[in-house]
C-alpha cells in the first residue's frame, strides 16, 4: 500500500501553494507561467479527460493540489491502485474514450502493473500517470522509488519518464494519441516530483514528436480484392470476429457485411454483442467454452475471415489441428498479429472498420459484375448445416438434484430482467463463462471482462468505471466469491461517490474454475480451493455489503431469484450486493480441454457430439 503521510511537505511544496493558480475554465491562448503540476492538469483538461481514478501519495502530491481547482476533471479517490487501473479500463471499454488512472511512486505505481498488463492484453486505451521521486534521487533507491518505466515496458504501447516540466504537455498529448490510435492500449507517463513542483510555461497544443509511429489504417486494395475473391469461391466460409471490431467501433459495418454475404459468424469472448445474439447467423462464442456450433463451424470451414481477432490459444485449441482445411483471410491493425499463430493466405493490415467497409464495396461490385461460377456467393448448404448444429447442441444446463440454486439460472435471469441496454462486467472463472453464455448481448460494449490476462478482481472496479462513464445505464458486476474478495473495497468508493452498481456474487464457496479442473483432471483432489463462504460464511457478504453502506441481499432458492434481482434494479440510491448461494459442483459446458484439438469438444462430462460421416 502506498504511503501518503510519511513525507513532510518540502520547501518547494510550501512555495507552490503561494503561486497564482489558473482558473482551468479555458485553455490559455498564450503561454502562461504555471507549475509542472498545474501544467499536467491543464493538459488533462485539454485532451478531454473528465475523470481520473487515483490515490495521492508523496511523489504525486503536487499534482493533487491544482486538481482541486479544476472544474473539468473529476478525481475519484479509490481504495487501492489496482482498483484505479481497472476502473479506468471499465470507463474506456464502455465508451471507447481513454481511461485515466493516477498513483504515486513505488508501491502506488507497482499496484497499477496488473491493470496496465490487463489493458495491454485486451487493447484497452488507458493512460496511467505516476509520480516519481525527484530526478536527482532516481537510481539511488530512494524512499518509494521503483523503476516503473522499466517494469511496465513489456506491457505498455509506450511509456515516458518526464523530468523536465516543459515537456509535460507534450507527454500527455502524445500519450492520449498513442493510447487511442492504431491498436489501442495503455501508455504510462511517469513524472518526477521536482518536475511537478518547478515553474514552467503552458501552451496548447504542443508539437508531437513520434518518429516511426504511423499506424496503417487504410487497407491495401489488392488484398481486399483477393479476400473478396476467396469469399466468392468458398463453400464453407465463416467470419471469426474478435475484440478489435469492438475497439474500432465497427459493429454496424460488420452487421452490414454479415447481412450482405449471409455467411455465419462467431464472436469471441471479447467480441460478444458485435453481432446481436438474436441474429440467425450468429453461432455464438468459439473457444474452450464456446458453443458446439461456433467451435465446429470454425473447425469444418474452408475459409476463415478473421476480423480483429488474434487466433488466441483458447480459441484454436491445439493449433496444429485447428481448422485444417481452411484458408485464412486475416485483417488486423497490428501487423505483428498477422501470421503470429496461424499463417494467413490473405493478410490485410488496416483499421478493421475501413477493412470491412472496403470489403463490402468490393463484394457489391463483384456481384454486380457477375461471375462465371454459378456456385459463387451461394452458401445455403453450409448455412443449413451450421443451423442444424446450433439447434441440436444449444447452450443449457441441468438443475441440481438437491434443488440448490443453479448459477446459470441466476445469470440468465439477471440478463432477462435487466435487458440488452444493461452493461455486464464479469470477473474471471466459471461465472465469467456463464455470463458470456447465458446473457443475451444485442449491442457492442455491453459485455466487459478480462479476456487475455484473466485478472481476478476485475469486475467490481471495472463496473464502477463503466457506471461513471455511462451513469444512465444499469451496470452489473457478475463476480465469483473468490474474485470479489480481491477488490471489494471499491464498494466504499462507489458509496462515497454515488456510483450505484449492482453486484451479483455467484457464491459456490470455492475457486470454481480451479475446482472444475481438479474434478476433471486431478481425481477430485480439492487442494486449496475451498473458500468457506457458505455455511460458516467467512465473510458474510450481506453483512459486508451493509458495512460498506450498500444494500445487501441473499438468495438461496430458485423462487428467491427474481425478487432480489428486481429489488436491486429498483434500488438506485446506493450499490446493491446480492449473495447468490449456488450449487457447488456446477460446471461450465461445453468444454475443450486445454491443449487438445477442438474436435474433442465435450458438451458434458461424458458426452461429445457424434458427427455424421457425410459432414
Amino acid at each position: 500500500m502506498s504511503d501518503t503521510t510519511k513525507q513532510a511537505p518540502s520547501p518547494a511544496d510550501v512555495a507552490s501553494l503561494a503561486r497564482p493558480r489558473p482558473t482551468h475554465q479555458e485553455q490559455p491562448d498564450q503561454p502562461v507561467e504555471v507549475t509542472g503540476a498545474q501544467s499536467l492538469v491543464l493538459a488533462l483538461e485539454a485532451v478531454g479527460a473528465d475523470t481520473v481514478f487515483g490515490i495521492p501519495g508523496g511523489a504525486i502530491l503536487p499534482a493533487y493540489d491544482p486538481m482541486l481547482d479544476s472544474t473539468k476533471v473529476r478525481h475519484i479517490l479509490v481504495r487501492h491502485e489496482q482498483g484505479a487501473g481497472h476502473a479506468a479500463e471499465g470507463y474506456a471499454s464502455a465508451t471507447g474514450r481513454v481511461g485515466v488512472c493516477m498513483a504515486t511512486s513505488g508501491p502506488g505505481a507497482t499496484n497499477l502493473v496488473t491493470p496496465i498488463a490487463d489493458a495491454h492484453m485486451d487493447s484497452v486505451p488507458v493512460v496511467a500517470i505516476t509520480g516519481q521521486v525527484s530526478s536527482a534521487a532516481i537510481g539511488t533507491d530512494a524512499f518509494q522509488e521503483a523503476d516503473i518505466r522499466g517494469i511496465t515496458m513489456p506491457v505498455t504501447k509506450h511509456n515516458y519518464l518526464v523530468t523536465d516540466p516543459a515537456k509535460i504537455p507534450q507527454a500527455i498529448a502524445e500519450a492520449f494519441h498513442i493510447a487511442r490510435t492504431g491498436r489501442p492500449g495503455p501508455v504510462l507517463v511517469d513524472i518526477s516530483k521536482d518536475a511537478l513542483q518547478a515553474t514552467t510555461t503552458f501552451s496548447w497544443p504542443p508539437k508531437f514528436d513520434l518518429p516511426g509511429y504511423r499506424p496503417v489504417t487504410r487497407p491495401h486494395g489488392k488484398q481486399i480484392r483477393e479476400a473478396a475473391r476467396l469469399i466468392a469461391a468458398a463453400e464453407r466460409p465463416i467470419f471469426y470476429v474478435g475484440g478489435g471490431v469492438v475497439r474500432a467501433e465497427a459493429s454496424e459495418q460488420l452487421r452490414r457485411l454479415v447481412d450482405l454475404t449471409q455467411i455465419p459468424v462467431v464472436t469471441t469472448l471479447m467480441a460478444r454483442g458485435t453481432v446481436p445474439d438474436s441474429h440467425p447467423l450468429n453461432l455464438g462464442m468459439p473457444g474452450m467454452h464456446g458453443t458446439v456450433a461456433a467451435v465446429t463451424g470454425l473447425q469444418k470451414s474452408d475459409l476463415i475471415v478473421a476480423l480483429g481477432a488474434r487466433f488466441d490459444d483458447r480459441v484454436t485449441g491445439q493449433l496444429s489441428t485447428f481448422a485444417p482445411n481452411a484458408k485464412v483471410v486475416h485483417a488486423d491493425i497490428d501487423p505483428a498479429e498477422i501470421g503470429k499463430n496461424r499463417a494467413a493466405d490473405v493478410p490485410i493490415v488496416g483499421d478493421v472498420r475501413e477493412v470491412i467497409t472496403e470489403l463490402i464495396q468490393q463484394i457489391e461490385a463483384d456481384r454486380a459484375a457477375g461471375s462465371d461460377d454459378p456456385g459463387a456467393w451461394d452458401y445455403s448448404a453450409w448455412r443449413e448445416l451450421v443451423a442444424g448444429w446450433k439447434e441440436t447442441f444449444p447452450l443449457g444446463w441441468t438443475d441440481s438434484a438437491d434443488g440448490t440454486l443453479s448459477p446459470q439460472y441466476v445469470i440468465s435471469r439477471i440478463g432477462e430482467l435487466t435487458g440488452s441496454e444493461g452493461t455486464y462486467v464479469a470477473g474471471v472463472g466459471q461465472h465469467q463463462m456463464w455470463a458470456a453464455q447465458f446473457v443475451h448481448y444485442e449491442r457492442p460494449n455491453a459485455w466487459l471482462n478480462s479476456g487475455g490476462l484473466g485478472t481476478m478482481g476485475y469486475a467490481v472496479p471495472a463496473a464502477m468505471g463503466a457506471k461513471v462513464a455511462e451513469p444512465e445505464r444499469t451496470v452489473w458486476a457478475i463476480d465469483g466469491d473468490g474474485c470479489f474478495q480481491m477488490t471489494n473495497q471499491e464498494l466504499a468508493t462507489c458509496v462515497v461517490n454515488n456510483i450505484p452498481i449492482k453486484v451479483a456474487i455467484i457464491n459456490n464457496s470455492s475457486l470454481g474454475m480451479v475446482r472444475q479442473w481438479q474434478t476433471l483432471f486431478y481425481g477430485a483432489r480439492y487442494s486449496n480451493t475451498d473458500l468457506q463462504t457458505t455455511g460458516q460464511r467467512i465473510p458474510d457478504f450481506v453483512k459486508l455489503a451493509e458495512a460498506y453502506g450498500c444494500l445487501g441481499l441473499r438468495a438461496e432458492k430458485p423462487e428467491d431469484v427474481d425478487a432480489v434481482i428486481k429489488q436491486a434494479l429498483e434500488t438506485n440510491d446506493r450499490p446493491v450486493v446480492i449473495d447468490f448461494i449456488v450449487h457447488r459442483d456446477a460446471m461450465v459446458w461445453p468444454m475443450v480441454p486445454a491443449g487438445v484439438s477442438n474436435d474433442k469438444i465435450r458438451v458434458a462430462r461424458d458426452e461429445a457430439p457424434v458427427w455424421e460421416r457425410e459432414e
